[in-house]
C-alpha cells in the first residue's frame, strides 16, 4: 500500500491484488456488532521512533488519530511482576541483582542506544555478546527468556544486531490508531482509492511469469499476473508476501535466487484473543513479558484495554495470549477449545479468581511467518529487492534488516521498491 501510495502520485497506473477480502495484511483486525473499535488479529502497536509509518500518516492526513497512552509493562520475577517501563524502572528490576550487574545493565544498554555500527555486531550471536559483555546474571534473567521466547531452538545462533536494532530504534511509549489498525488500513485504502489506484480485495494470485515476447512484435516483455480470473499483463510487479510463497508464485526466477528465499529461516505465531467480563489484571498491567521457564505456555499476555479503554469495545476487556512457535510446533493444529485448555491454567496464575464464565468469546489467529530469524552474517543473505526477473520486485519482512519486523518498516521498505521502480 506505501509503494502504490508513492507510484500512483508519481503517474503510474497501479494495481493491487489481496487475497483477502480486506486490506492490511498481518495488522489487520476484526470486530465485533457492539464495538466501536476493531482487535488485531497479531497484536500491534507503534512506537514514538516509527518515522516511516507516522510519516505516511501525516502526509495522509490522518495524524489527529494515532494516540501515545502510557500503559504499564512488566517483568517477572520469584513470584512477582515489576514495572519494566523506563531506564528508570529497569534498573530498578530487582531480577539485576545490586552493584556492577546494574551498572553492566546500564552500560550495555548505553552502549547499544548509541552505537549505529550494527554490521560488527551481527559476526556474533546475541547469546555470545551479551554474556561477555552483560553479564551472565543479566542475560539469564533478561534477554534469553526474551530470545527463547522469540526463535526457540533458534535462540543461541541469532546475531547481536537483532538485538541491538530493538534496542536501538524502540522507545518505552506505545501508540495506536483511533478506532484500531484496520481502521487505519481501510482508511488507507480508501485514500489509495481516491488517488486512483485500484485494489483487488479477495483475489489470489496463482502465478507470475515473464511474457515471451517474438521478433514480430515491437513491444518490451511484460509480466504476466495470473489470478483466478485469467492473466493480465503488468510493466512490472511489486510482490509482498513471504519468501516461502514468492517461490511458489514465481518459479521461474534463477535457482540462485529461489536457494537464497528458501533457505531464509522464520517462527510462525499463534494468538489467542479473549473477550472477557472482567480484568485479568487487579494492577491495570497491560503488558506482561512471560517467562517460560516457569511453565507458562505462551511468550506475552496483553491486556489490551489497559492500553485503550475498554468502552471501545461496548464494556468487554479484551487479552491477548501469543507465542512465536516453530512451523510444526502442536499448536498450530489444536482447536480453539484445545488451546484454551491448555492456557486457562496460565491465566489462573495471572488472576487466581479467573473463572472460565468471564470468557464472552475467543479467536485464534495463525501464521507460518510472523518473525524472520536472523543468523549471523544475515546480510549476506538478504534477497535483493530488485529480482534478477526484469521488472519483477520482491520486499518482505526479512528484508527489513537489521530493523525488526513491524509495519514501520514495512512502509519503508515498501516505499524504497517504489522508488526502484519509478
Amino acid at each position: 500500500m506505501a509503494a502504490a501510495w508513492d507510484l500512483k502520485k508519481a503517474g503510474h497506473e497501479v494495481t493491487i491484488f489481496e487475497s483477502a477480502k480486506f486490506a492490511g495484511g498481518l495488522a489487520s483486525g476484526f470486530k465485533e456488532p457492539h464495538w466501536k473499535w476493531s482487535v488485531e488479529k497479531f497484536y500491534h502497536h507503534w512506537f514514538q521512533s516509527d518515522s516511516e509509518m507516522l510519516g505516511l500518516i501525516r502526509e495522509l492526513g490522518l495524524e489527529d488519530k494515532v494516540i501515545f497512552p502510557r500503559p504499564l509493562t512488566v517483568m517477572y520475577h520469584k513470584g512477582k511482576w515489576h514495572p519494566f517501563d523506563s531506564i528508570l524502572n529497569a534498573l530498578r528490576f530487582p531480577g539485576l541483582g545490586f552493584g556492577l550487574n546494574k551498572i553492566r545493565f546500564g552500560f550495555v544498554g548505553l552502549f547499544l542506544r548509541l552505537t549505529k555500527n550494527w554490521q560488527a555486531l551481527e559476526k556474533v550471536t546475541a547469546h555470545e555478546w551479551m554474556m561477555k559483555y552483560a553479564g551472565k546474571q543479566v542475560y539469564e534473567q533478561m534477554w534469553q527468556p526474551l530470545l527463547i521466547g522469540k526463535f526457540a531452538s533458534y535462540y543461541k545462533g541469532v546475531n547481536m544486531a537483532w538485538l541491538w536494532a530493538r534496542m536501538h530504534a524502540r522507545t518505552t511509549r506505545l501508540g495506536t490508531f483511533e478506532g484500531g489498525f484496520q481502521n487505519f488500513a481501510d482508511l488507507f485504502a480508501e485514500k489509495l482509492r481516491e488517488l486512483g489506484v485500484e485494489i483487488r480485495l479477495g483475489t489470489s494470485i496463482e502465478s507470475i511469469k515473464q511474457e515471451q515476447v517474438y521478433p514480430e512484435q515491437s513491444r518490451r516483455a511484460g509480466l504476466s499476473v495470473r489470478s483466478e480470473k485469467g492473466a493480465e499483463s503488468f510493466d512490472k510487479v511489486l510482490v509482498t508476501t513471504s519468501p516461502n510463497l514468492m517461490t511458489k508464485l514465481c518459479p521461474d526466477l534463477p535457482k540462485d535466487y529461489l536457494k537464497g528465499l528458501l533457505e531464509l529461516k522464520s517462527m510462525g505465531a499463534v494468538v489467542m484473543t479473549l473477550s472477557l467480563k472482567h480484568s485479568i489484571s487487579k494492577e491495570g498491567y497491560y503488558w506482561f513479558n512471560v517467562p517460560k521457564e516457569e511453565g507458562y505456555p505462551f511468550l506475552a499476555l496483553v491486556e489490551h484495554t489497559n492500553f485503550v479503554p475498554k468502552e471501545n469495545f461496548g464494556g468487554d476487556h479484551i487479552v491477548y495470549a501469543g507465542d512465536y512457535l516453530e512451523l510444526g510446533h502442536e499448536y498450530f493444529s489444536m482447536s480453539n477449545e484445545e488451546l484454551l485448555e491448555r492456557f486457562i491454567p496460565a491465566f489462573e496464575k495471572f488472576n487466581p479468581e479467573f473463572k472460565r464464565e468471564w470468557i464472552n468469546k475467543i479467536w485464534v489467529h495463525k501464521t507460518n511467518y510472523a518473525q524472520p530469524v536472523p543468523l549471523v552474517g544475515h546480510s549476506k543473505n538478504i534477497p535483493a529487492i530488485q529480482t534478477p526477473i526484469d521488472g519483477l520486485y520482491f520486499a518482505s519482512m526479512s528484508q527489513v534488516y537489521p530493523w525488526d519486523r513491524g509495519t514501520n518498516f514495512a512502509v519503508e521498505i515498501g516505499r524504497r521498491a517504489a522508488r526502484m521502480m519509478k
